[in-house]
């Protein structure tokens, strides 16, 4: 796999945890480590440029606000572009998934 699919994968995860409404950067790499049973681990490092980009792409728009511990954070959430693309990008990861599953089933 490419880096574009790596990439793709993580913008997919982003996406769709943010498809449950909005979240800060720290909830959002939370989130998708709880559901993976730790699997998933995003680090600051690929999350929160992952977030700027996606945001550039306008998929995703940020306000800053106070989090659940009364600080300032900022929060992302989904536009209707990026659930358009959330839409795309589950196909594609879909088409993907199955590809891979097909070789390790059958080579």
């Amino acid at each position: 796999m490419g880096k574009d699919q790596l990439q793709g994968a993580l913008d997919l995860l982003i996406l769709k945890t943010l498809g449950r409404g909005p979240m800060h950067g720290y909830g959002i790499a939370q989130r998708i480590q709880q559901i993976s049973s730790d699997a998933l681990r995003v680090e600051e490092g690929s999350l929160y440029p992952a977030l700027h980009r996606i945001e550039q792409q306008g998929w995703i728009a940020s306000e800053w606000r106070a989090s659940e511990t009364s600080r300032r954070a900022k929060f992302y959430r989904l536009t209707p572009a990026g659930r358009k693309q959330l839409a795309r990008e589950a196909k594609t990861w879909g088409r993907v998934s199955s590809a891979v599953e097909k070789v390790l089933r059958f080579a």
